[in-house]
């Protein structure tokens, strides 16, 4: 494991902006308007089920391109100011971005009795197939932020050499999820648990008003829910299977998994991050060369806002650009189109 030194790749926070709860709401204050319009795909799953995509361009057009799947955060979507920004990010460096919305997290309740959570790589992997499959071979990395991020490791740390990234980026990521459960609960972090857990149960009420049955819970059970961890006890952990949250959240962190990474990875986390406790901290030695870990004074939970008042930068924007050129402008890949497989 590679420490990121002390250079003009470290993240500088916007002047008196520091504060760790400034900078995860930074972003939303910044970006708050779309300029991106995405193409918008629906692809079927083997089980009937769907995923929504929003490339950044249509792919029939960029499928030679170097590509970049990012993975959000819990209840994101390509209009959170991450997930947009990042696909514009990819433009300017002439690669074709694309989001790959969660089950049900598109604008549309999916319709098995079945949801997404922080160690479901089922989807994930099965995309990554059907990216190859469908458009040929090209550079593919893979940015996963927050639960997004959480999930990526633990794709990465599974598959080993198998996995069809070329690299990935690991983004705010509870990589120890009980300690981070536990951690929303206490002091001003439980503002952001209140506004998650509200995100979820819309989110969980609009599956069962169109397809009832396919929770664990009814209307009335799910109004009930305080916390995220009821809400992992009554819907995550019994929908997929998990004796309760505790379960979910043991098997399911990627902190444990990240050893078996064989792919290079860079990992961002901002030690200020509210959403964290330093359990996620990985101890020095324990990760494998390929994985590179960047650790930041300030930051926030996805927030690393930079630059002035008058012009704010998005670091993210920069550095993860930055970072993934080194795999996905490599000349050995040739960039002509090996011609699409046949699509599912």
């Amino acid at each position: 494991m590679n420490f990121t030194p002390a250079s003009q790749e470290t993240f500088r926070p916007l002047a008196g902006m520091s504060n760790a709860h400034l900078q995860t709401v930074l972003p939303r204050l910044v970006r708050r308007r779309v300029i991106l319009r995405p193409h918008w795909q629906r692809l079927t799953l083997p089980d009937s089920d769907f995923i929504d995509l929003a490339w950044s361009e249509d792919p029939a057009q960029a499928s030679h391109k170097p590509r970049v799947v990012l993975f959000h955060g819990l209840e994101g979507s390509f209009h959170s100011p991450y997930a947009h920004g990042l696909l514009q990010a990819c433009q300017r460096h002439g690669w074709l971005g694309v989001v790959m919305h969660f089950r049900g997290c598109g604008g549309e309740p999916n319709r098995l009795r079945r949801i997404y959570h922080s160690g479901e790589t089922e989807d994930a992997s099965y995309f990554l197939r059907w990216l190859r499959e469908r458009w040929g071979e090209a550079p593919t990395a893979a940015v996963g932020v927050s639960l997004g991020g959480n999930m990526l490791g633990c794709l990465m740390g599974k598959q080993g050499e198998d996995c069809l990234l070329d690299a990935g980026v690991i983004v705010s990521a509870p990589l120890m999820l009980e300690p981070c459960s536990q951690r929303l609960e206490q002091g001003f972090s439980r503002f952001y648990q209140r506004y998650l857990l509200n995100l979820l149960k819309q989110n969980a009420a609009r599956k069962l008003n169109a397809w009832p049955g396919t929770l664990p819970v009814d209307l009335t059970q799910l109004k009930a829910l305080k916390r995220l961890r009821e809400f992992d006890d009554a819907i995550t952990a019994r929908a997929h299977g998990f004796l309760d949250a505790t379960d979910y959240y043991r098997r399911c962190s990627a902190l444990p998994l990240l050893p078996g990474v064989r792919k290079p990875l860079l990992i961002i986390h901002a030690k200020d991050d509210p959403f964290m406790t330093e359990e996620v901290i990985p101890a020095a030695g324990t990760l494998p060369a390929c994985v590179e870990y960047q650790l930041t004074q300030h930051g926030g939970h996805v927030g690393f806002v930079g630059g002035t008042l008058l012009r704010p930068q998005m670091w993210l924007e920069q550095r993860i650009p930055q970072w993934l050129s080194t795999w996905l402008d490599n000349d050995d890949y040739s960039l002509e189109r090996t011609g699409p497989g046949d699509a599912r």
